[in-house]
């Protein structure tokens, strides 16, 4: 046989074994993949249960019906993206996903109630699925109670995010807020609350300027050898973001609205309270700036450039360095957090009088929310000019600038993160109804690419920002626009866009590829999991046909 046809017949052999293995490897993936779908594993959060003092890297795999995905969380300066694979359409038949009994945080009788009543009436049983697995993602989750002192009448709740293991002052309270309409009904579920609003208190009497804190005093920041701040014991992140100082305001309005105005914990605990909001009044009245700059300084890695803040000219809008993202800003009045200050400074005014501490603490509020008023609500807007906070676009009329600096800048776009100008009208109801004009005007632009930071793809759009960057929406904003709707078609089409976004999964992310749903930031980001619960709910109760 000649060299040429031994060299054609070691080839064809080549070929031919090269086909049987694949075939053979193809028979044994498809018998592991079935066997793993019909097991239908759970989310493995409990590996992020653990208090590290370091960033760590932990694997999860997420099994269903149709998708096996491998996620990798990595806490660091920015955030992991995580792409699923499928090739299938999800199975009608959806995987426990959520976490089991025996594994959760804390179990309230009045959600699970709530959860079968709606998984017995939501006719779309996938929505009904997400809502079971994200609206008591909190609870199961992220939630540190202490029975021991809540049966000693001193109830403690630590609420981590998710995967990072801190507690906000802004997403404790979004994380919990869900759960308010449901405190009167359990009694257990009304002392988590309570226990939220104590820890927020002793994080604020830490220091109000920090964003994040541990429950744990001795842990170490990995941000205290970076940023030249004032770290104290117990701070994970001093980033000053005065909406962090709102949304306990807020917390503390709506939990005494929702026990039928009951002021017993307040007077129960009230040198606690008093103490807390004369240091958010002081806080707010430091970063007036109308008598320097105030104690705080923040910067990392050279910014700010300025330690003490972006310049501004003093007008009594207040002074900060951080949006709702944790992003620098790049002018400091950040009109969204003005806003929601006047809003929850007239709610704090309104428990305050109740409570007949006036003498205490009204003229600070007063002084600030009529400062605040004069600009938010300048009569000038009535008249169609120009004000501080407002701008004549050629195409969208007067809009509300998203940051000023007092001085002529103004930062036209919006952010995903709440609030933010698209979130006003579920914020602060009282100020800016969903109708109010210039809401309307900037809201039309918000939801349009002369937003930069708005993001239309082939499967889904929305509102992303710079913390994780182009073509990236964030399902807080979606689940938003649907919130400040009356629309049935938008909320339709947002209830849609949500139910892409989990990537089989059953959990809503941080952030979203507008053209790949599958490819997503953060897997556990309970904020998002608790707002799409509430979305939800709120349907469930004004429009149930967009359920079905």
């Amino acid at each position: 046989m000649s060299p040429l046809l031994q060299l054609r017949r070691r080839q064809r052999n080549r070929l031919l074994i090269g086909i049987f293995i694949a075939i053979i490897i193809i028979i044994i993936c498809t018998h592991l993949f079935s066997q793993q779908s019909s097991s239908s594993s759970p989310v493995d959060y409990q590996s992020h249960d653990l208090h590290y003092a370091v960033p760590t890297v932990r694997a999860i795999s997420i099994i269903n019906a149709s998708t096996k995905v491998t996620i990798t969380t990595t806490i660091t300066m920015t955030d992991p993206v995580i792409t699923t694979k499928s090739t299938t359409a999800a199975s009608p038949n959806f995987p426990e996903v959520r976490r089991p009994i025996e594994k959760r945080r804390f179990t309230s009788t009045a959600v699970e109630s709530l959860i079968e009543e709606i998984k017995k009436n939501i006719k779309n049983k996938e929505l009904a699925w997400l809502f079971e697995n994200c609206f008591p993602n909190t609870l199961d989750t992220t939630v540190d109670f202490d029975v021991k002192a809540a049966s000693e009448k001193h109830p403690d709740t630590y609420v981590i995010t998710g995967d990072i293991d801190a507690m906000w002052l802004r997403d404790s309270s979004a994380q919990v807020n869900p759960y308010l309409p449901l405190i009167r009904n359990d009694p257990k579920l009304r002392q988590l609350i309570e226990g939220v609003l104590l820890r927020q208190c002793m994080f604020v009497q830490r220091d109000p300027y920090a964003n994040a804190h541990y429950k744990d005093t001795s842990r170490t920041s990995e941000w205290k050898q970076m940023d030249l701040t004032e770290m104290r014991p117990g701070v994970h992140e001093r980033k000053w973001e005065l909406d962090s100082l709102c949304y306990v305001l807020r917390l503390m309005h709506s939990y005494w609205k929702e026990v039928d105005h009951d002021l017993t914990f307040f007077r129960e605990n009230e040198q606690t309270f008093k103490t807390t909001i004369r240091i958010i009044l002081q806080t707010m009245k430091e970063q007036q700036r109308f008598n320097g700059s105030g104690p705080y300084t923040y910067q990392r890695q050279g910014h700010p450039t300025d330690p003490r803040g972006r310049h501004s000219k003093p007008n009594g809008l207040i002074h900060t360095f951080f949006r709702p993202s944790d992003d620098l800003q790049l002018y400091p009045y950040l009109i969204p957090s003005q806003f929601f200050a006047h809003h929850t400074l007239n709610l704090l005014l309104e428990l305050v009088k109740k409570l007949e501490w006036t003498a205490d603490f009204n003229n600070d509020i007063l002084s600030l929310t009529s400062v605040l008023h004069d600009i938010l609500f300048n009569d000038k807007m009535t008249n169609n000019s120009e004000t501080s906070i407002t701008v004549s676009h050629t195409k969208y009329g007067f809009i509300y600038s998203y940051e000023t600096d007092g001085l002529g800048h103004t930062n036209l776009m919006d952010d995903s993160n709440i609030p933010s100008l698209l979130s006003l009208p579920y914020l602060c109801p009282n100020d800016i109804p969903k109708n109010h004009s210039i809401y309307q005007n900037t809201r039309k632009f918000v939801l349009s690419t002369d937003n930069p930071w708005f993001f239309k793809g082939a499967a889904l759009e929305g509102n992303g920002g710079p913390h994780v960057g182009p073509s990236m929406a964030w399902p807080l904003a979606i689940i938003m626009r649907g919130l400040t709707t009356n629309d049935d078609e938008e909320i339709r089409s947002c209830i849609k866009m949500l139910q892409k976004s989990h990537a089989n999964t059953g959990f809503m992310h941080e952030s979203i590829d507008v053209n790949n749903p599958r490819h997503f930031t953060r897997s556990w980001f309970a904020w998002a999991n608790s707002l799409f619960g509430e979305f939800i709910w709120k349907i469930y109760r004004e429009k149930p046909h967009l359920l079905n």
